[in-house]
């Protein structure tokens, strides 16, 4: 690591860092954030021309304290005419881009697309936005390693700058961070970053998250990345050769959605991930034996991500290879028919009550004494609020003051993003994150570049060539008020 100064037209930024095991693209991206001059603007003056993207620090010859002079012009933000009406189109870029309620795109650091689009993704969850920011707590937990609380900490102030800035922000500390805790996003091949899986990056940021905010106790919830990702499975293992038959419970943060001959569309790839075969010590015969395992969902959180299973190992080619099938996909999803009989039971009366509820909004006439009769089962049931709720928590109401109401999952999901791969391997192609805003447009954020896109562009992104196709998609649960 080496501190050097730059000037910059009048300006002189003291103390700047450089890290050497990066190259020097990333140091371009710090200046960005310091001048505002994108990094394909800057010229750089060191010994022997002009400081190159992707050149060798060693080469290079930097000293410590060395002072370096920066040419190029930064950005300007175009303001609008103070009168007379404006439309969108009509408008500077940048305030296009508030105009239609999105955030800042990310730099690409150097094949980083994989973790530039999982973090637009998630960073359009408002709840783990807000847990975020409690975190950490006044007096950390020492059950939180150092590793895990700087990734979190990364995230949170990461996800702040991209709500504060329109233009693109460069991930610079939030990389660094990734590839402390996990060496495997570091690799290098003749000397550059290799590109990685968005999947990977994605399932292992969320356990960092999940663990660090667990263990420090900073979220309302202790357990809040559970209930905002965490899909409970309850399995009947059964062996048909021995009659052996167990019950078993896990969580996982994703549904896996197979691609086969016979898979078409989302839901039945779905139905086949949920039953697999295994191989496994059968205690009664004293050998290994054949056991099939089907699962079923046994509770649901606000977020349902799923995972196209698009990528296998080719033993041939001793590499990853990819499925191109095309695979269709909802803008809405109804995962009850995959549920387990008891969940299915707490998901009757929300349902019911969802249908009316949106039957009225159609102008569809209603059976009155069918949704006072549901109020009344669930203000009685003595199991108490479902645990299919959105927020299990009730507060009591004060003296004389209606029961609070209290919302509640129905099994029922609307598509608000998706993280496409485009190209043949996982090993290289390019990945980007098409994110639903809160006002109902659509954005596709590739690396630095958001564009504004058309709800029935997103699901046409099911695969069948070389185009952009779904590798996640994340659903938002669709709950009532009871």
């Amino acid at each position: 690591m080496l501190k050097v100064s730059v000037k910059w037209q009048k300006e002189v930024f003291s103390n700047v860092e450089i890290d050497t095991t990066h190259p020097p693209y990333v140091f371009k991206c710090q200046l960005y954030d310091l001048t505002g001059v994108p990094p394909e603007r800057q010229k750089i003056v060191v010994k022997g021309g002009l400081l190159k993207d992707d050149a060798d620090w060693s080469k290079v010859g930097i000293k410590e304290g060395q002072k370096l002079m920066m040419m190029g012009t930064a950005d300007e933000i175009v303001k609008a005419p103070e009168k007379g009406p404006i439309f969108a189109e009509d408008m500077p870029e940048e305030e296009q881009v508030v105009a239609v309620g999105h955030s800042a795109g990310l730099v690409n650091l150097g094949n980083t697309c994989y973790m530039n689009s999982t973090l637009q993704c998630l960073h359009s969850v408002p709840e783990l936005k807000s847990a975020l920011i409690q975190y950490p707590p006044p007096v950390r937990s020492n059950t939180v390693d150092q590793s895990s609380h700087s990734l979190t900490v990364a995230t949170r102030e990461l996800f702040n700058e991209l709500d504060k800035n329109v233009r693109p922000v460069a991930p610079v500390r939030f990389l660094t961070a990734l590839r402390s805790k996990y060496p495997q996003f570091a690799q290098l091949h003749n000397g550059v970053y290799m590109q990685q899986d968005a999947e990977e990056c994605w399932t292992q940021l969320l356990f960092t998250l999940s663990s660090a905010l667990r263990s420090s106790g900073s979220s309302e919830d202790a357990d809040a990345l559970k209930k905002f990702f965490g899909v409970d499975l309850v399995s009947r293992v059964h062996c048909a050769e021995s009659g052996e038959e167990s019950t078993e419970t896990e969580s996982v943060y994703s549904l896996k959605c197979h691609i086969s001959q016979e898979v078409n569309h989302l839901h039945e790839g779905l139905k086949r991930a949920l039953k697999s075969e295994l191989e496994k010590s059968s205690p009664s015969l004293g050998r290994s034996a054949v056991y099939t395992k089907d699962s079923r969902i046994n509770d649901l959180p606000r977020y349902l991500t799923v995972q196209f299973v698009r990528f296998f190992w080719k033993r041939e080619t001793n590499q990853k290879a990819k499925i191109l099938r095309k695979v269709d996909y909802p803008l809405s999803l109804d995962v009850y028919d995959l549920c387990s009989d008891d969940l299915r039971k707490r998901l009757e009366v929300p349902r019911r009550l969802l249908r009316d509820e949106e039957g009225k909004k159609a102008g569809l006439k209603t059976n009155e004494s069918s949704s006072t009769k549901d109020n009344d089962v669930k203000m009685t049931d003595a199991e108490g609020p479902s645990s299919a709720s959105g927020d299990s928590s009730v507060s009591a109401p004060g003296e004389g003051a209606p029961p609070e109401k209290e919302k509640h999952l129905t099994g029922i999901y609307d598509l608000v993003a998706v993280l496409t791969h485009k190209g043949r391997s996982a090993d290289s192609g390019h990945y980007v994150a098409w994110v639903k805003q809160e006002n109902g447009k659509w954005i596709q954020f590739d690396d630095d570049n958001p564009i504004p896109q058309r709800e029935e562009d997103i699901t046409r992104l099911s695969g069948g060539g070389d185009w952009h196709m779904a590798y996640i998609c994340m659903y938002k649960a669709r709950d009532i008020s009871i």
